[in-house]
């Protein structure tokens, strides 16, 4: 396993300048760690505690008291921004918090997280991007706003198809040859639900509870876009989006597709229930332990394309950011934020949840992650995508999770409930577009 290295070295004149130095062995700081990770059990919470304590071995004056989002949804990582909001209000919170890349604009502008080139110097945090093994070029941005650096990109994934390769051949299908295209996963999705009675495919990029990272994925990838880029205009009602809906569409109207919320979906697909899934790799230990538990074969590969369009992967996940007004709280939210993101961390979170290691490097390290993804070949699309992927844009302004929502809302409404797609989402926008912010 990789080592912890040591501090990062910083110049006199540097340190004099940044807004929270660099704390003396003896002084004992005590922050609260606020992650979505802590409502979910397993792997998630295993992994993290693991981390946790492998932090405070190693900065001993650090106290790290971790701390789920307040709230009941389904999906905890739904309840990060009204929590820290919540929080905010009442003048208490989290130090440092882990926020989804499609809050970001709220969470720079509303929230008011602190920018780490100020905090720490712009050179100290683009080092924390290199070492042996840095980012990959296409994460290392992903919390920055106007050029600064406020969130340092933590995990995340792009869409995967995952299979039961055992239900495949009891529906006469290669395992071998997984669909390519959208229209082949139809058709094999329509043949396992036909000569097996078991669920044919479940995308989870079309309830409201999923968010919209997988979605933007979809309609990008089929020449599309749900926002224009430069941000202004919503563009989810235009025929790329409206056919991608329609797809998902047509595989629930054929009985290929369950009707199951987000939760039912990946957990129907982990106890075999459902011959393929498009998901994200944070659920791939929780489909590893039921095949496992199962005795079924669990395969991966790239997400489908729309014809010969290539596929637009987008991202889900999140970046760490720093909410601490205290200087040596967000010193020491930082010593936290460089530990998560090391090479350790990522060996952790890796190989316990299935999160892509952002320091792809590793993959091809002896001394880190070589074994364990020659003996897990399931990251291998993740690692073919994040090369051509493209960030999963927040939509602007205060009212932002309204108008991603209401999006989503639609789109599950059209795919599940039976609404018209076109209409739905047209009228989803017009409604939408009243949200957005005047500039």
């Amino acid at each position: 396993m990789a080592t912890l290295t040591g501090c990062l070295s910083t110049t006199s004149s540097e340190q004099s300048s940044v807004a929270a130095p660099e704390l003396s062995a003896d002084q004992k700081v005590s922050i609260v760690f606020e992650s979505y990770n802590y409502g979910l059990a397993g792997p998630w919470t295993d992994t993290f505690d693991a981390l946790l304590a492998a932090f405070r071995s190693r900065h001993p004056n650090i106290s790290v008291t971790a701390q789920k989002p307040v709230g009941n949804s389904p999906n905890p990582a739904t309840d990060t921004v009204s929590s820290i909001r919540n929080q905010i209000t009442a003048g208490s919170p989290p130090d440092v918090a882990q926020l989804g890349f499609s809050d970001l604009d709220f969470t720079v502008n509303a929230l008011g997280a602190r920018p780490l080139d100020t905090l720490v110097g712009k050179d100290t945090v683009q080092a924390n991007f290199g070492g042996e093994h840095p980012f990959a070029p296409t994460a290392r941005t992903l919390g920055d706003w106007n050029g600064q650096t406020y969130g340092i990109p933590f995990v995340f994934s792009t869409p995967v198809l995952y299979y039961n390769a055992d239900l495949f051949r009891a529906a006469g299908l290669d395992p071998d040859t997984p669909p390519t295209t959208w229209a082949e996963a139809t058709r094999a999705a329509e043949t396992i639900r036909a000569r097996t009675g078991k669920g044919g495919a479940y995308l989870d990029c079309m309830t409201e509870s999923a968010k919209d990272w997988c979605f933007q994925s979809l309609v990008r990838s089929n020449g599309g876009r749900v926002i224009s880029e430069d941000r202004r205009s919503l563009t989810f009602a235009e025929p790329p989006a409206i056919a991608a809906v329609q797809m998902a569409r047509r595989m629930v109207d054929a009985g290929a597709t369950p009707r199951l919320t987000q939760k039912q979906g990946y957990e129907a697909f982990a106890r075999g229930d459902i011959g393929m899934i498009l998901e994200t790799s944070a659920i791939q230990g929780t489909f590893e332990k039921g095949a496992t538990g199962g005795g079924w074969d669990l395969r991966s590969t790239r997400m489908p394309t729309f014809g010969t369009t290539p596929t637009v992967p987008t991202n889900s996940g999140a970046s760490l950011f720093v909410f601490a007004s205290d200087p040596q709280k967000q010193r020491a939210a930082w010593e936290l934020i460089r530990f998560l993101t090391s090479a350790e961390a990522y060996i952790r979170i890796s190989t316990g949840i299935g999160y892509l290691p952002l320091r792809t490097g590793l993959v091809g390290d002896p001394a880190g992650l070589q074994r364990w993804a020659s003996e897990n070949p399931l990251i291998r699309p993740n690692l073919e995508q994040l090369a051509r992927m493209e960030p999963w844009v927040s939509m602007p302004g205060n009212d932002y999770l309204r108008i991603r929502d209401g999006m989503m809302a639609a789109v599950e409404a059209a795919v599940y409930q039976g609404a018209d797609p076109a209409s739905t989402l047209r009228a989803a926008q017009q409604r939408a577009t009243d949200l957005l912010p005047a500039s």
